[in-house]
């Protein structure tokens, strides 16, 4: 493992600021959420968290690609975030099923069940919905584009308004009474 520290940065979109941690060996994404600094350096294991930290302007060269795709989709390019390198450790399942979330575009929805049929596992619908709670590189692997089967939001670890609001910039209206304008 590197001892070179993780750079950091963050960055606002809709539905709030994204905190973003990325390896400046290889540019990848390795933890990034709508959560403060400590909490999103958290999702890192114990090693990968003895390597340190340090923030950098949001113009860095290690972070600019993952800034620069926020910043575009923000302004609308929908599939910006699909162009960031990313990684975060886990099992074969969970693996696959973060690959697979990144194959629900902007503007569509997926439920659980379909998550889990899109990993080659169409019976783990619960493995699926952990694939998503153990998502550690939101809005890059997109969770947040994964419903319940009647087309309500269901859960997010950043809360449903954060949901609701990336789902709405991308053009997509949840069933039932909307979370932010209640």
């Amino acid at each position: 493992m590197s001892s070179t520290p993780y750079e950091t940065t963050s960055v606002a979109i809709p539905g709030g600021t994204v905190v973003v941690v990325v390896d400046p060996d290889d540019g990848a994404v390795v933890a990034s959420g709508f959560a403060d600094l400590a909490t999103t350096f958290g999702f890192l294991s114990e090693a990968e968290q003895a390597r340190g930290h340090r923030e950098v302007a949001p113009s860095a060269p290690s972070v600019r690609p993952a800034v620069e795709a926020l910043r575009d989709y923000a302004d609308g390019d929908l599939a910006a975030l699909d162009r960031v390198a990313v990684r975060q450790t886990g099992g074969p399942f969970l693996q696959v099923a973060w690959t697979a979330l990144r194959q629900v575009k902007a503007g569509e929805t997926d439920s659980y069940a379909g998550l889990a049929e899109r990993a080659g596992r169409p019976r783990a619908v619960r493995a699926a919905g952990q694939a998503c709670a153990r998502n550690k590189v939101a809005p890059f692997v997109p969770c947040h584009r994964i419903l319940r089967t009647d087309g309500s939001l269901g859960g997010y670890a950043y809360g449903l308004p954060v949901k609701e609001a990336l789902l709405v910039h991308e053009g997509v209206r949840p069933a039932g009474e909307p979370v932010l304008f209640r």
